[in-house]
């Protein structure tokens, strides 16, 4: 097949193509490398700053549009999968759309459909946006945020959302937040993909027994330290290493490359990730299959999902519970001769869920489906 992946996050379409590649697939990657992740595109949709970054960067598209044209798929990430207004990006979509076979969603970021399921009172418990019947602490972290929240309430987005699902001919989602908020709407036109990762790229050297000090690593996403919960990770990691000044070692990051980032957390043992999710994310993922331990997000939900009924080495954390962090770090420390087991089981968890060709194949199944 020849797949074309219009846009990126967290390098998971660039993943998804190298592996592709590999299985006798052509595929191609337009992207902005994830920002600041800097990840691997084939066409780079970089916007910089300023009025003259964002003449370059629609020059840049106008450029790109032939060499974006006669493939089997195109996978978008997300409904504004380009750094433009949506009606910008729907003149983009349906020119995708006009001029190559099928047109599939990766169901991978915040939209509308996820925004109106976040607060419906009924899919999730907790979300980025709400804990229970109230607002999270990522509602009222600033003015800015406040705007970009409100922006999915706006008609002009839920227009260019319908217009978006209208012409998709189906989504993938790599969450299972995604797929629980796209079901209801697109029904057997949704599947979960799960996210992939290249274990073979990764360096995978086992615990063999219990270390004498635990040290904990965190990655800060400066634009989305409250939205992904690291400033509660991270204030219960200190309090922790507080606690346990001579069995711990903290290590903080924010906003590495990709590549750099992978490297500085292979010294670790455990990684704090996630908060207001029911799955792992790439980090913990990433982190896993270098056989380190993760806590995060790993709901009943979400191993109801990928169908695991026994390996379950997610450390899962609830923002609903009042200190839930503190115990379960603290667990951690205490029991770290508990780390090598659930090392091990974490790279088995990853290599059975998440392996990139394991990925790869569900997104082939998906995609030959809706072609036949």
């Amino acid at each position: 097949m020849r797949i074309l992946f219009a846009g990126d996050a967290s390098n998971l379409h660039n993943c998804l193509a190298h592996q592709l590649r590999l299985m006798g697939h052509e595929a191609m990657v337009a992207s902005d490398g994830s920002r600041w992740m800097d990840t691997h595109r084939d066409i780079d949709l970089r916007r910089r700053s300023g009025k003259l970054g964002t003449i370059r960067y629609l020059y840049d598209i106008r450029r790109a549009l032939p060499r974006m044209t006669g493939y089997d798929i195109v996978e978008i990430a997300s409904p504004i999968f380009l750094r433009l207004k949506p009606y910008r990006v729907a003149r983009v979509f349906d020119y995708l759309k006009a001029n190559n076979g099928h047109i599939v969603l990766s169901a991978l970021a915040t939209d509308k459909v996820y925004y109106d399921a976040c607060h419906d009172g009924h899919t999730y418990r907790y979300s980025d946006y709400m804990l229970g019947d109230q607002p999270s602490p990522y509602v009222g972290s600033s003015e800015y945020i406040m705007q970009q929240q409100d922006n999915w309430k706006e008609p002009f987005m839920s227009r260019h959302s319908e217009h978006i699902l209208g012409g998709i001919d189906g989504a993938v989602a790599c969450l299972y937040e995604y797929f629980a908020a796209y079901k209801p709407i697109l029904g057997d036109r949704v599947v979960y993909g799960g996210i992939p990762i290249d274990i073979d790229a990764l360096s995978y050297r086992p615990l063999e027994q219990a270390p004498e000090k635990v040290r904990l690593f965190i990655g800060i996403q400066r634009d989305r330290h409250v939205i992904k919960g690291t400033d509660r990770l991270l204030a219960a990691m200190k309090r922790v290493h507080d606690r346990y000044p001579g069995i711990t070692e903290l290590e903080v990051v924010e906003n590495l490359p990709y590549d750099e980032y992978t490297r500085r957390m292979r010294e670790s043992h455990v990684i704090l990730d996630q908060l207001y999710s029911y799955t792992p994310g790439t980090n913990a993922l990433i982190a896993m299959a270098q056989g380190l331990v993760a806590v995060s997000g790993a709901e009943p939900e979400y191993y109801d999902l990928i169908g695991e009924t026994s390996n379950h080495p997610i450390v899962n954390v609830s923002p609903l519970v009042e200190g839930d962090i503190d115990r379960k770090l603290s667990w951690l420390v205490e029991n770290r001769d508990q780390l090598p087991q659930l090392a091990r089981m974490s790279r088995a968890f990853v290599e059975k869920h998440n392996a990139a060709p394991v990925v790869a194949q569900r997104y082939l199944d998906f995609w030959k489906r809706i072609s036949c």
